[in-house]
């Protein structure tokens, strides 16, 4: 089938280089204009944008698809002229209106990191855990106008363990995100199998991953230690988990884990002990969180034991 994909992160590279390696030809990969990043703010190719130019693939990067403007018509009269059979999107970051949703032959179909109608939006991998899910997958839908409301097509299922970050699920889901599409790729029959089968979404089970915030971030110490440490692994890698040292300066939370120190009758943020598993805080339910890795302004992530020959926390400090 002739396929266009549509990413900019690495989420989405990972599905496109298994696309790769299938029969399929990919006639276009489009992806976010090139950003400034990094100390030297130099513009940046997207993940996606790397690996299409590494294979020789046609990128394409509009700003937009309005069709309120003439760069917005001209950017859906190019990729109509693509003909193509399907139109693959991942973590695109762009919004499609309908008219190009229904320019493929097949339509658009969307990967997304959660088990919908659960965490539609922005930050889905997050929110499930900061919020104790046991569990999340990845959705390969059909797309339609709203917010991920679209049809139901594939699903898979994985664990969120008690260790993983944003980071470490992110990866596991781009993996599993790449295998679903190949799936529902498999042959032009398959396609028409799966969006013949297709499901509905539950309006009444629907949850919104709102986008994350740099604030939200900020440690609540008056939380209970099981929210604290969902939400540092949550966190990592952005916007970070951070205590405010003062108005300007913020101490990097990177790492914790649940403490077993005594908290009873202390302080929420007091420091109850520094060892080799990290620093042992107190929390508003009178139980303690242990800050595996932290980084102080201008220096890079420390682990437990470089935290603790630092000496720059003490114990009883109020955090």
């Amino acid at each position: 089938m002739k396929i266009i994909f549509a990413g900019t992160p690495e989420f989405a590279a990972c599905a496109l280089a298994a696309l790769i390696n299938t029969e399929h030809e990919i006639v276009a990969v489009y992806t976010q204009p090139d950003r400034k990043a990094g100390r030297g703010q130099k513009l940046t190719a997207s993940a996606v944008k790397q690996l299409a130019l590494e294979h020789g693939l046609p990128v394409y990067q509009p700003l937009h698809f309005k069709a309120s403007t003439e760069e917005g018509l001209a950017a859906q009269a190019e990729l109509k002229a693509l003909n193509a059979d399907v139109m693959v999107v991942a973590a695109y970051g762009l919004i499609l209106p309908q008219s190009v949703l229904d320019m493929p032959k097949y339509g658009c179909l969307n990967i997304h990191g959660s088990l919908l109608p659960r965490w539609r939006g922005a930050a889905p991998i997050q929110r499930a855990i900061s919020t104790g899910d046991l569990e999340t997958g990845v959705t390969i839908m059909k797309m339609a106008a709203g917010l991920d409301t679209g049809d139901m097509m594939y699903k898979t299922y994985c664990p969120i363990s008690p260790e993983d970050t944003s980071a470490s699920l992110h990866d596991k889901l781009a993996i599993q995100g790449a295998e679903a599409i190949v799936e529902v790729l498999r042959s032009e029959d398959a396609l028409q199998q799966y969006l013949a089968q297709r499901e509905v979404q539950d309006e009444s089970q629907t949850v919104y991953a709102h986008k994350l915030s740099k604030a939200e971030a900020r440690i609540d110490w008056t939380q209970s230690a099981t929210q604290i440490d969902r939400n540092i692994r949550a966190f990592n890698p952005w916007p970070v988990a951070f205590i405010a040292l003062n108005e300007q300066e913020n101490l990097r939370v990177w790492g914790s884990v649940l403490s077993d120190q005594p908290a009873q009758g202390a302080a929420a943020g007091t420091i109850l002990a520094i060892d080799k598993q990290g620093v042992h805080v107190a929390c508003g339910d009178q139980k303690a969180v242990c800050l595996t890795s932290l980084q102080w302004p201008g220096g890079k992530p420390l682990s437990a034991a470089q935290i603790n020959q630092t000496q720059k926390l003490t114990v009883g400090q109020t955090l």
